[in-house]
């Protein structure tokens, strides 16, 4: 577009294809048989790069959601790990040696993620953690953490009361918290022209700390910026009716709605929104909107729907370009296809890692950490700094949001970039008998 700053005033479609995209596990090396301990509710999955490093392998521990209410977003939580070690162990792995990323099914399931991330533990020698998907599932994985004082490191973890609680010291979330997400939020309403934009705020929260931790900050930062919070209810997570929330927010006129639903409970609440022509200029769904089958499950009702979820397709630099190539190199990838947020956002991961076991120049665990709290890392996401809470420093990812137009998640802010997959913002969101 020759000007990304000009509104898009008409719906447009297309068939711009967005591909998860998974590594088999002997894509780059062999695997290694599971392991028989059976805990964690699946098999596991054992990676080995041909860096051509020493015979023992620097070992990560991770449980992904290949089942149960998350297992459309750890599809691509897998997929972005797989990615990563590849990118690690194809640029000569870590410290003259492969690495080697142990995988368990955490079935969606708190406690099943500490069943298998203990089960790892007690069968390897683990140097780093890498988390699950959704605030929940992570914090429990931060718990295995903190008790076993190995280093752990998480996208898909916007929570900040369990940094502030909890006195973390291991665990360490490249990955933009709420208080970011509601800096997004007034930068996406600030999008709309000056005399458009939206006033009327309603907030659906889920019963949870990260979506009560939400509403707050939610609440707080548009409010400061001019708009008024007309309505702030919470539902239960798996909900499957979404009427009386509808219907309170159709009777207060609200303008811009943020949710920070399961996958599952956005697709049927955009549907039942649909049903019931409840649309209003700008619908942010945090969480839900981020998976690869977003689109696919809601059909046009989905279109033109916001989220922040951490990568979005059309940003550049800082390795997105090396991400993008490795992506569209798998077997059955298409040359222009993107891979899912969640895909981009956890491949930060690997990265954050990479960088910090070679600045440590061993994996030290207490070396490690010194190293995640002083310097500077740069990753897909952009550039920042940890705090002493492990989460990154406030104003240092600014981070990105995407709308979903033309079969893809596509970058709306930051607003200046030029790019493949960036394009304007749609606003307000077109009638959904006009998509």
């Amino acid at each position: 577009m020759s000007n990304r700053r000009q509104f898009i005033t008409t719906a447009g479609t297309g068939a711009v294809a967005l591909a998860a995209g998974c590594l088999g596990s002997g894509s780059n090396g062999e695997s290694t048989p599971s392991e028989s301990s059976g805990e964690g509710g699946g098999s596991t999955t054992t990676t080995m790069g041909n860096s051509g490093g020493n015979d023992e392998p620097i070992t990560i521990a991770a449980t992904v959601s290949r089942s149960g209410s998350f297992s459309s977003a750890g599809e691509d939580v897998e997929a972005a790990y797989e990615l990563g070690e590849q990118m690690i162990n194809d640029d000569g792995g870590l410290l003259g040696r492969d690495v080697e990323v142990i995988i368990r099914d955490d079935e969606s399931d708190a406690q099943k993620v500490r069943e298998g991330l203990q089960g790892i533990i007690s069968n390897n020698d683990v140097d780093m953690i890498w988390g699950t998907f959704g605030s929940l599932l992570v914090a429990s994985a931060a718990a295995v953490a903190e008790r076993e004082n190995i280093p752990m490191l998480s996208a898909n973890f916007a929570y900040m009361e369990p940094h502030l609680n909890n006195d973390y010291e291991w665990t360490f979330a490249p990955f933009p918290k709420s208080r970011d997400m509601a800096n997004g939020a007034v930068k996406l309403a600030n999008l709309a022209p000056e005399g458009d934009r939206p006033v009327n705020v309603g907030i659906w929260q889920t019963n949870t700390g990260w979506g009560a931790e939400l509403a707050r900050v939610w609440s707080d930062a548009l409010e400061a910026n001019g708009h008024s919070v007309v309505l702030n209810e919470k539902f239960q997570i798996g909900s499957s009716d979404f009427s009386t929330l509808i219907s309170q927010s159709q009777s207060a006129n609200v303008e811009y709605l943020l949710t920070n639903p399961s996958p599952g409970g956005g697709i049927t609440a955009i549907k039942q929104m649909q049903e019931t022509n409840f649309l209003p200029k700008l619908a942010t769904i945090e969480r839900a909107a981020t998976i690869t089958s977003w689109l696919e499950a809601t059909g046009t009702a989905g279109l033109y729907t916001q989220s922040t979820p951490g990568w979005v397709p059309g940003l550049v630099d800082n390795g997105n370009e090396a991400m993008l190539e490795a992506f569209r190199a798998q077997d059955g990838v298409a040359s222009d296809a993107y891979p899912a947020p969640t895909v981009g956002g956890s491949y930060n991961v690997a990265q954050t890692a990479k960088q910090a076991i070679e600045a440590t120049g061993s994996v030290e665990p207490d070396a490690v950490r010194e190293t995640l709290l002083n310097e500077e890392f740069r990753t897909v996401l952009g550039e920042f700094r940890f705090d002493e809470n492990g989460m990154p420093v406030e104003g240092d990812l600014a981070p990105p949001m995407g709308q979903w137009q033309d079969d893809l998640l596509r970058l709306v802010i930051p607003s200046d970039v030029e790019s493949e997959a960036s394009t304007d913002l749609m606003y307000p969101a077109p009638a959904y008998d006009q998509r």
